[in-house]
């Protein structure tokens, strides 16, 4: 059996989707399996133990029509694999296009009603309900093709070069880090780096001996050196220096990490690391850290939470500026006692 699964993006909701790989794989042993993944988080899955293959999606190289060609030897080669099963699930009218042209023998999708993506699929599976949170959506699709679903699997296996580079380049080992991820795609989701920067002060005042580590891409760098100042003996600034294999296995040796809702945060909730999520415009029951709500800090206003990437409220972002740096530091002092 050959299976093609549709998640190109973003990194949290591709970490989002490990859960599928892993059950199909796992009850359909001698499946191939292959992931249609943005160019960019190729390397997140290209060693994958449980893929056959990953094809990958140029979005911005195709995006230029001089590229098209490209485009269609892709949309050919799919083709003749001869899927038996395709699953869409970004559920977008591009991913669906994609997923009917690769011309697979049964293609299942999410029944999402954006850009009209559920027309090409023979099944469209619903969300339960407005709160179903993306992982149990992802897994609905499994019953139809009597795969069972349950959670005996590891999430993200562990790369043992990848973890040791990392031991060796930053020298972690024994030691306690705490991890801070400061960056996300939205700007409203961004808990301020002047916050950070106070919360950092205060940990590593409370705990001499740790170490603190700032997580992000290459445009978090400046907002990374914000937070590092604050106690610079104590604290590195990784922001643009990790590959995303570097960055999970960082989260892995970590202690704890402190994060807005984005992508690294579901790397956590996923290698079950102690985490303290701060949310501001999203809903952490629909896209939190999966069944860790525990771990979830917010402000309950009026507007919150919006669903909204930017922010029209009288006090704008006050959802997440109005969780002080004390209060996660206690928030963080009781995960520590426990």
């Amino acid at each position: 059996m050959k299976i093609l699964i549709l998640k190109p993006s973003s990194l949290g909701d591709v970490i989002q989707a490990l859960p599928v790989l892993r059950l199909l794989k796992l009850h359909l042993q001698q499946a191939q399996i292959f992931w249609w993944l943005d160019s960019a988080l190729v390397p997140l899955l290209d060693r994958d133990p449980d893929l056959a293959g990953v094809v990958p999606f140029e979005r911005r190289r195709w995006a230029t029509p001089v590229r098209w060609p490209e485009m269609l030897q892709s949309i050919l080669w799919m083709r003749r694999q001869q899927f038996d099963v395709v699953i869409d699930l970004q559920s977008l009218a591009r991913s669906g296009a994609f997923a009917w042209l690769a011309r697979g023998q049964f293609l299942i999708g999410l029944d999402d009603a954006r850009e009209g993506a559920r027309g090409y699929y023979d099944l469209a599976v619903p969300r339960q309900s407005f709160l179903t949170h993306a992982v149990d959506w992802y897994l609905s699709v499994l019953p139809p093709l009597r795969v069972p679903v349950h959670n005996n699997f590891i999430w993200l296996p562990r790369q043992a070069d990848i973890a040791t580079a990392v031991k060796l380049k930053w020298r972690t080992e024994n030691k306690n880090w705490f991890v801070l991820q400061p960056g996300a795609r939205w700007k409203n989701k961004r808990w301020p780096a002047g916050h950070f920067a106070e919360l950092l002060r205060l940990l590593a005042r409370e705990f001499p001996a740790a170490q603190f580590a700032i997580l992000g891409n290459a445009g978090d760098k400046t907002d990374g050196e914000t937070i590092r100042r604050a106690a610079p003996e104590h604290c590195l600034n990784l922001c643009g220096e990790t590959s995303l294999s570097a960055m999970v296995e960082w989260i892995r040796l970590c202690d704890l990490i402190i994060t807005n809702d984005t992508g690294p945060m579901h790397v956590a909730a996923a290698l079950g690391k102690p985490l303290v999520a701060l949310f501001g415009p999203t809903e952490p029951h629909r896209t939190g850290p999966y069944r860790r709500m525990e771990d979830v800090l917010r402000t309950d206003l009026p507007c919150s939470p919006c669903l909204k990437s930017s922010c029209s409220w009288t006090n704008p972002t006050e959802c997440l500026t109005a969780i002080s740096p004390e209060t996660v530091f206690e928030f963080v002092r009781k995960k520590i006692r426990r």
